[in-house]
């Protein structure tokens, strides 16, 4: 079986790395909040703290231009849920890593960040019921002969570390015989492959169809969607229990009022 490695974006592609870093609007945690304020109490009097990613448009990413503010569908939704059910929240787009870690260590109280709902993530989180469903799908490079799973066999392919895409990789490199190579964010993956470092990458149709679209990325996607899979909400298991109810509800509530259909119209995406 070929041994999974995480590999730091090297010397050669580092050129490559910085530009669509900035491209993607990549920033540590920077305790730098979106806000909520909904002109009402929110449960109990609480301001929910919510953690997201930072460099996953079209669900979250760095306006252009703007002083940190963070847009799309992820924030939308949960703009427009908190609208609903009256409660109010302060957003840190920290990352996916760090997201995942405040969370699990009780320093936030939900997360939202196109985080796809498995069986093994409900071991550790309680999830909201899904607003969109999508799956993975193989990248490479715009000149790229790679055309199937097959011409991978040999080869490195680059993923984002505790994601779909990365868990799907790995689920067939031993069958078509690659090697998975881990990185942090979305955006070093995409330069991992344009540069030619790694020959191919694993990234959920919605973003990397966004990214080439809005992006001009030299990059394709090869064959069909995989693994589809339905988004959610989380929170920690048995944690806010009515953070997860009022989201439910607002969630109803905005997809019977086709707020949530005209949300994802906005970013280009058809439910």
């Amino acid at each position: 079986m070929k041994q999974k490695t995480a590999r730091p974006l090297a010397k050669a592609a580092a050129f490559v790395a910085a530009g669509a870093l900035a491209a993607f609007g990549l920033t540590a945690c920077s305790g730098t909040d979106n806000a909520s304020d909904n002109g009402g109490d929110s449960a109990e009097g609480k301001v929910y703290e919510i953690v997201a990613d930072n460099a996953f448009a079209p669900f979250e990413f760095l306006q252009e231009g703007s002083d940190g503010t963070y847009v799309g569908v992820d924030m939308d939704i949960l703009a427009a849920i908190a609208e609903d059910q009256g409660f109010e929240y302060t957003v840190d787009n920290c990352g996916w890593d760090a997201a995942i870690g405040n969370l699990n260590t009780g320093q936030a109280d939900g997360m939202i960040a196109g985080m796809s709902i498995t069986d093994e993530r409900k071991e550790t989180y309680d999830f909201s019921d899904p607003y969109y469903e999508g799956g993975q799908i193989m990248i490479v490079k715009g000149d790229s002969d790679v055309a199937s799973y097959e011409d991978l066999q040999g080869k490195t392919v680059a993923v984002k570390t505790g994601t779909q895409s990365a868990a799907f990789a790995n689920s067939i490199a031993e069958e078509y015989g690659f090697t998975v190579v881990t990185y942090d964010d979305s955006p070093a993956v995409y330069a991992a492959v344009t540069g030619g470092i790694d020959a191919a990458g694993f990234e959920d149709y919605a973003v990397i169809s966004y990214q080439i679209e809005n992006q001009d990325l030299d990059l394709k996607m090869v064959g069909d969607q995989q693994q589809i899979t339905p988004y959610g909400f989380a929170v920690l298991k048995g944690n806010n229990p009515e953070l997860i109810e009022m989201f439910n509800e607002g969630l109803a509530n905005i997809t019977e009022s086709g707020k949530l259909a005209e949300i994802f119209a906005t970013y280009g995406i058809e439910i």
